[in-house]
């Protein structure tokens, strides 16, 4: 405390004298007086990018929304909709893991427990092949207007699907939408959650308190999300790989004086059809030429902020 005072006050008489821009020196020094610690992630990372795979192929309900038109009639089921998401589980994921492989780098993969079920060979592939499995839900259905009781049920209904088939202890959670209720945290906190990534409000993991507990928040995005960009925008794949590019240059650039974090978003039937998968790695290899970056798991992202004491905490 007494250095800094003592800076101020060096600083103030040299600004004065007009030696010296105080703002110049005053934004020098601090950048100088960031610890190592503070300036980098606790494993020495400069920044970390976060790679998500929604598997949801096989939990959607009839009719879900597709490239289709949506003129279907009442009591008809839209069949070449549904082929639009079977595409995910058929070509789409085992394409990407192929890809992850490629590249030498871990996922994190939020599964819905009825897809989970549905295709139990490639969801026990995914944790198989080192990836986490996150849950997801149980389906598409909207928690935010579930009772406690209800929703507790149907979170645990997607773990026990996930730990049924995979063996892995889902402890990280992302809503359908990212549109959790007002009892979704203290129910995960409950179940031995450890992290939820549906939040947007930073560019780096944070600590909140659940039920008098921390709990980790690893921020998710949908400035670099394919179902938004892709789908949702009609982004080409070159506009993709511009768009996730310019935000990695840019928080690049801000690693060298705060911890950073990259979320990049593929969903099962988009993420995976050969032009994104091809973009994608194009993408990932251009990020890798850095030095200091790593790419990490969100369970492993969660670890190390709730272990490091100069994690943000709200």
């Amino acid at each position: 405390m007494d250095s800094r005072r003592n800076f101020i006050k060096q600083t103030s008489i040299l600004g004065l004298s007009g030696i010296v821009d105080p703002k110049e020196l005053f934004t020098a020094k601090s950048h100088e007086a960031l610890s190592q610690q503070d300036k980098k992630w606790a494993d020495g990372s400069r920044l970390v990018v976060s790679v998500s795979m929604q598997f949801e192929a096989g939990g959607q309900p009839d009719n879900a929304e597709s490239p289709f038109p949506k003129n279907m009639e009442e009591g008809f089921i839209d069949l070449p909709g549904a082929t639009w998401y079977q595409y995910g589980h058929k070509e789409g994921i085992p394409r990407m893991l192929d890809n992850w492989d490629e590249l030498g780098i871990k996922i994190t993969s939020h599964m819905v427990g009825s897809a989970v079920l549905k295709n139990p060979d490639l969801a026990k592939e995914i944790v198989d092949r080192g990836h986490e499995a996150a849950a997801h839900g149980m389906n598409w259905s909207t928690q935010y207007t579930m009772s406690y009781e209800t929703e507790k049920k149907f979170i645990e209904d997607g773990v026990k699907a996930i730990k049924q088939v995979t063996g892995f202890d889902a402890i990280g959670y992302n809503a359908n939408w990212l549109r959790r209720g007002e009892n979704t945290l203290k129910i995960l906190q409950e179940l031995g959650f450890k992290y939820h990534i549906d939040d947007l409000s930073r560019d780096e993991p944070f600590i909140i308190q659940v039920n008098q507990k921390d709990f980790a928040v690893v921020p998710y995005t949908i400035r670099c999300n394919d179902i938004v960009l892709i789908e949702g925008k009609n982004f080409s794949t070159d506009q993709f790989f511009n768009q996730v590019k310019a935000e990695f240059d840019q928080l690049y650039q801000e690693s060298e004086f705060r911890k950073r974090q990259l979320s990049i978003s593929f969903h099962d039937r988009i993420g995976g059809t050969p032009q994104m998968v091809k973009t994608t790695n194009d993408l990932i290899k251009y990020i890798q030429n850095h030095q200091g970056v790593s790419f990490k798991r969100k369970d492993e992202i969660a670890k190390l902020a709730l272990e490091d004491e100069t994690t943000i905490r709200e």
